[in-house]
């Protein structure tokens, strides 16, 4: 008689992030996914506000700059030693590599070249088989006071559109597929919920703005639509899922 083996397939994602990758996979990420039985592993490489040319700088001189953030569906959240981004493209085979541009950058075209080009030119000499992804960040909050926000004159749908333009560049020239967070998180703030999705204008609040930007990679990595999904943060009330899981379902479904 045959045996059938039942093999555990797990989701392996790499993150060349910043705090926006903390927001947008390190807590509701796993739950999300673990509520349909997806078993997934999620490493973000963190340095808080890193830009791409930051990211290049690091690469080009090997620093060990970088937390690296492990997420598991058995093993939580841990926070291992400090590491290069070619250590850590080295000592691990992940299926999803995204990269992301800092937030002060994020709508300002001249941020992204030539140091997006290199980063993904090395990613792919030591993971030749991921898919390299897009993450795209949120505008801020209206009444943000983030240094940064008089380059978009403060003025929230200025700098989304700043983003949208530069997210439009990307896919023209790049082959990165796009995760697209930061409509999920303008399509929310478009409901009941309003402004209200930032903790501080520009990081994402604990319950429902993180737990928006994860459904967008939840339905992104598993192509399983969010709204059949039942996993709420512990805080939100079943209205909120609904809001912010109609926004990412509809980002993605663009």
């Amino acid at each position: 008689m045959s045996k059938l083996l039942s093999i555990l397939v797990v989701i392996r994602v790499l993150c060349i992030g910043n705090s926006f990758s903390w927001d947008a996979v390190e807590q509701e990420l796993v739950p999300l996914c673990a509520e349909k039985g997806v078993e997934i592993e999620i490493h973000n490489l963190y340095y808080g506000g890193c830009s791409l040319e930051q990211h290049a700088s690091f690469l080009l001189r090997d620093t060990a700059a970088y937390s690296h953030r492990v997420c598991t569906n058995s093993g939580g959240r841990v926070i291992k030693d400090t590491v290069s981004l070619r250590q850590a493209l080295r000592d691990g085979h992940y299926d999803y590599i995204s990269f992301q541009q800092a937030s002060h950058d994020s709508g300002i075209r001249a941020t992204y070249e030539p140091w997006l080009t290199l980063l993904i030119d090395t990613v792919r000499v030591y993971q030749p088989s991921a898919q390299l992804c897009w993450m795209q960040t949120w505008a801020y909050s209206r009444d943000a006071k983030h240094p940064a926000y008089p380059r978009y004159h403060c003025n929230q749908q200025e700098m989304w559109d700043s983003i949208r333009s530069c997210t439009s560049y990307v896919l023209a020239n790049t082959p990165l597929r796009l995760i697209p967070c930061g409509a999920a998180i303008q399509n929310a703030r478009a409901t009941r919920l309003g402004d209200t999705l930032c903790r501080d204008g520009y990081h994402l609040n604990y319950v429902y703005g993180r737990y928006t930007a994860a459904a967008v990679w939840y339905e992104f990595l598993t192509g399983k639509d969010v709204r059949r999904n039942h996993y709420r943060n512990p805080e939100m009330t079943r209205r909120q899922r609904q809001l912010t899981q109609k926004a990412a379902h509809k980002a993605t479904s663009f």
